[in-house]
């Protein structure tokens, strides 16, 4: 059963960065498939036009070629969005990069490269965005990672990069707060059926080792991460602001499993 009532953001529209793919995309057909015009984004303008179709068509989503890294392209595709289907109500930034290293084993331009999609991909998307928003009531919605509050090894670059997310949700809602737009950030678990999740976990035994860990015993799915975008566009959420949202299924407390191994339980 859907928690959600049926066109709960009719008339409402979306820019989602990094849409074209994975969570985003994830998030991109959540909010269609509620009733919101969505504008998914990403680097390879094929894959963007296919996510698109994928979501409905033309009537309701749109396929832009954007590098977050680059201000400029961000801009020209948040106008080219915003004259299609108007301003604003709902932004998104995930465009994310990552590969496991040892910090000694990681070149000076691979930490830059994940700095520059996430971090700075996230400030160039928000900034762009604000001239195009639905002031007030708009939500700006960062993914982070549980990375940002919990050091892990060989993901130096990752963990400085989902930090500085973390914050820059937090002084963009004190600075734009009192004009009535919001931004939160969501901080997904493991989610099933995603790239990050297949390199991480690419065997069973793998993957049942990260599931152990997890409090529910499980994967989330990118369905879950969509519902918690939909929660923090809506009106259900219209005082909160600032807030990192976990949807990991509680992985972030902590190993889950006894000392013995066993899953604590009688």
């Amino acid at each position: 059963m859907d928690p959600f009532v049926p066109n709960l953001l009719a008339g409402k529209t979306a820019f989602i960065a990094g849409g074209t793919s994975g969570i985003n995309l994830g998030i991109a057909k959540r909010l269609a498939g509620l009733g919101c015009k969505v504008s998914v984004a990403g680097r390879n303008p094929e894959k963007a036009e296919g996510a698109a179709r994928e979501i409905g068509g033309t009537d309701i989503a749109l396929g832009l070629s954007c590098d977050v890294r680059i201000y400029q392209s961000v801009e020209e595709a948040l106008k080219k969005a915003a004259d299609t289907f108007g301003k604003f109500d709902i932004v998104v930034s995930g465009a994310a990069g990552n590969f496991v290293a040892p910090a000694l084993g990681m070149s000076a331009n691979g930490f830059r490269t994940v700095v520059d999609i996430d971090l700075n991909g996230t400030f160039n998307v928000f900034r762009a965005c604000y001239e195009h928003l639905n002031r007030p009531g708009a939500s700006l919605i960062a993914i982070t990672a549980g990375q940002a509050v919990n050091a892990s090894m060989f993901q130096a670059h990752v963990c400085a990069a989902k930090a500085g997310i973390n914050h820059l949700c937090r002084v963009l809602a004190m600075e734009w707060g009192p004009t009535g737009v919001r931004v939160n950030g969501i901080s997904p678990g493991p989610i099933a059926d995603t790239e990050g999740m297949a390199r991480l976990a690419p065997t069973p035994e793998a993957e049942a080792n990260i599931k152990a860990r997890v409090p529910l015993r499980r994967y989330g799915t990118k369905e879950e991460i969509g519902d918690a975008a939909v929660f923090l566009s809506s009106d259900a959420a219209r005082y909160i602001t600032g807030t990192i949202l976990d949807v990991d299924g509680g992985s972030q407390l902590g190993d889950a499993r006894s000392r013995d191994g066993s899953n604590g339980l009688a």
